[in-house]
């Protein structure tokens, strides 16, 4: 037990070794992600500073539709107290991963050959909390990409939660070569106004970002008008302030709850619907950044005093 002694924190010798051994654990683990992200090609997260605005369906569906061109993709979800990713993408609550005698788990995998990692696999029901605080999210979030083994990928997908504290920030600092951050937002003043810290985000980490995806852009009638219910033009604003590329418009469709609500993957049910032809289109533009151009971090952002 530590004590103090002539006015100073003396750390017993016990003490001593148990911080040695969680150093060396945690050495160790960054070891295997630095391993394991060398087998992948692509690292992109995917954020936003508001929730609500569909990130994980856009993460799943972009990720369908990047397997659907020919990649091998993985999906993490790095929301650790709502994920959800798994059963948009047909994966039950409660599933697991299977531990190999090396002590590393393989990913479940979800149509068309997407690998999934995330806690909601590893818990037994939906309605469980996990109580935690930053620094055991932090190490959940560590252990999850140590161990599990991705194999060769060209693509990971990194859902991550809204806002950028301890998930968003764990990501950029452990993921060696992040290529880069997707940002979504739907159209509103008020998801534009939340969106935009996002972007800042990024310019603070002097990261890369790939694009801004506008999500819930529009609805289009039967008779063919279109009615932009949450406002229009939000994501163009925020890419031409920022100097990043806007990926494309995701528009409203009823479909979109049914499937996710019953397991199914959007995409791959109605692959002929508006909604899954712009996701084609957005990954054919993030191919084109990430494989061609090279993404870049935002050219501006507000001045942050240093602390």
């Amino acid at each position: 037990m530590s004590h103090r002694s002539g006015g100073g924190l003396r750390v017993s010798r016990g003490e001593y070794k148990a911080i040695a051994e969680r150093m060396r654990a945690i050495q160790d683990q960054q070891m295997r992600i630095v391993r394991n992200m060398r087998r992948i090609r692509y690292k992109i997260a995917v954020i936003s500073t508001k929730g609500g605005v569909g990130k994980s369906f856009v993460t799943t569906s972009l990720a369908a539709a990047l397997a659907l061109k020919g990649k091998k993709v993985g999906v993490f979800d790095a929301d650790v107290h709502g994920p959800s990713v798994h059963k948009m993408l047909g994966l039950p609550t409660g599933l697991g991963l299977q531990a190999k005698p090396d002590g590393t788990m393989i990913p479940a995998v979800a149509p068309p050959g997407i690998k999934v990692a995330s806690i909601g696999l590893l818990l037994p029901q939906d309605e469980i909390p996990l109580i935690w605080r930053g620094a055991i999210k932090t190490r959940a979030i560590r252990e999850l990409l140590a161990y599990v083994d991705w194999g060769d990928l060209d693509y990971l997908l990194i859902d991550l939660p809204p806002g950028t504290g301890d998930e968003a920030l764990t990501i950029a600092q452990i993921i060696p070569r992040l290529t880069g951050f997707i940002v979504v937002t739907i159209p509103s003043e008020v998801a534009k106004s939340v969106v935009k810290k996002s972007v800042s985000f990024a310019k603070r980490l002097e990261a890369p970002v790939i694009g801004v995806v506008e999500n819930m852009s529009y609805y289009r009638c039967s008779d063919g008008s279109i009615h932009y219910i949450f406002g229009r033009g939000a994501a163009e604003e925020i890419a031409e302030q920022y100097g990043i590329p806007f990926l494309g418009r995701v528009p409203l469709d009823p479909r979109i709850r049914e499937a996710n609500d019953s397991g199914k993957i959007f995409f791959l049910e109605y692959p002929d619907s508006e909604a899954s032809k712009a996701f084609i289109e957005i990954a054919e533009k993030v191919m084109e950044i990430v494989e061609n151009v090279g993404p870049k971090p935002p050219k501006w952002g507000p001045q942050i005093e240093e602390e």
